[in-house]
Formats: C-alpha cells, structure tokens, sequence
C-alpha cells in the first residue's frame, strides 16, 4: 500500500493540474494569469500557495475550487476530468467533495452558528435531524461546544472562523480550499486557527490548499507553493504528511 508522503508517487493524486493556463479578455487587453501551471496534490497533503499580488494564486484558487474554468491544460481531480464537466456538473462536485474558508467569513450575521453551519446541508436536501447532528457534532470539532445558538454577530473573529470551518466540514469534504484563512485575525487567533486546520489534516485526513501570505500561516503546511507571474516559481517541502 502506498503511503501518502508528497514525493510518493505510486498513488493517484487527488488533484493533478497539466499546463493550466487562464486568460482574461482579448488582444492587446489580454490578461495572462496563469501561464502553465503543473501542480499535483496528493490525499492527505497540507498545500499553502504563497506569492505576490498578481501572481495567479487567486486565479489558481478558483480553478481548483470549480469556480472558474481554464482556458487551456488539464485539471484531474481523482482522475476525473474537471475540464470537461459542465457547469451543473462542476457544482455537484463543489458540493460533495469540497469545503471552503474565506477571510472574510461569509456568514448571515444574525443567524445562528449552529443554522449557518448546517447551510450546505439544506443546500443538499437532508432531513432536519440529520442537519442538525451534522452541524452539532462539526462545531463541537472546532472547540465550539455551548455556542449552538449563538449569532455571528455575537462571535469574536476567532470563533466566526471556526463557524466558517464547521460549516465547510460539515459535508465531509474530500478537499478543504482556504484563502487567506487568517487574514482578518490577530497572531493569537491566526496561530488557534491553523492549529485546527492542522488538526483537521493530521487527524482527519482532510486534504487542504490554502492561499496565504503569511510565512508564519505558511509554516503549518507540509508543503509550500510559491507563485510568480502566473507559473510555479519553486515548491518547498517542510514536513511529512501525517
């Protein structure tokens, strides 16, 4: 059986991109934001994409997360060709098999922690009950046990990020996606809640690609990706997986 360490490579990848390029607009106006990108991830990895503004992490983010398209090269996500999939197709992948944490939280301020994490599963149709459970149980994961009924708006940053997690685990997802996950935190908070990120990897399984400026955010990741002018400039491998 094959382990799960980034160099192994007898395993089929959760994710391979092949030549990914994205353009925006036409002619002399043409945007390249991504220019050939090669990227594998493996199950079980903890990817950070770091680079300037303007080097095609974002755009990359997208691709990845089925909310943009390339405009040319291959996206394999468990050999399944993301390329070729139509729109709805593209969603019912989103909704089944991915998970993400925004900087800015996006949750419905005067909701309840436990309703905004039970939101994808309304989006899938299941039953109260179930909702219900899933959400306690994906907050309680987060260290937000007692907090059920409280809104957003009642939350500090670092617990409304932790909201934002339970709500993007509580699918089970394959693959958790992260932009800027810290951003709109203090040092303290960042550090708790890549701890738990890290936590949800390491004794989880959940596979994550976070995009990040922040070496310090960075350094929790077994490995990072850098980013210049829209291609790979270097990958820096910091620890094993698991």
């Amino acid at each position: 059986m094959c382990a799960s360490h980034p160099n192994d490579r007898c395993a089929v990848p959760l994710i391979q991109l092949t030549g990914i390029t994205k353009c925006y607009g036409h002619g002399t106006s043409a945007l390249e934001a991504l220019r050939g990108v090669d990227l594998r991830v493996d199950e079980g990895e903890f990817v950070a994409i770091m680079g300037p503004s303007g080097s095609g992490k974002s755009t990359l983010m997208n691709i990845l997360g089925c909310l943009d398209v390339p405009t040319s090269g291959t996206y394999e996500f468990r050999s399944v060709h993301v390329e070729t999939l139509t729109r709805s197709q593209r969603a019912l992948l989103r909704r089944h098999f991915l998970g993400f944490v925004f900087q800015g939280f996006n949750l419905l301020a005067r909701t309840s922690a436990l309703e905004n994490v039970e939101l994808p599963l309304l989006y899938r149709g299941e039953a109260p009950r179930t909702r219900h459970a899933a959400a306690r149980a994906a907050l309680v994961s987060v260290g937000l046990q007692g907090w059920e009924g409280h809104t957003a708006a009642e939350l500090s940053g670092g617990q409304q990020q932790r909201v934002a997690i339970a709500r993007a685990i509580v699918t089970k997802p394959t693959l958790l996606l992260a932009d800027e996950p810290t951003g709109n935190l203090d040092t303290h908070r960042s550090r708790e809640i890549m701890e738990l990120l890290t936590a949800l990897n390491q004794q989880h399984g959940i596979s994550i690609v976070m995009v990040t400026h922040d070496p310090d955010m960075a350094a929790f990741a077994g490995r990072v990706v850098h980013c210049i002018d829209g291609l790979i400039e270097r990958t820096e491998h910091q620890r094993e997986v698991g």
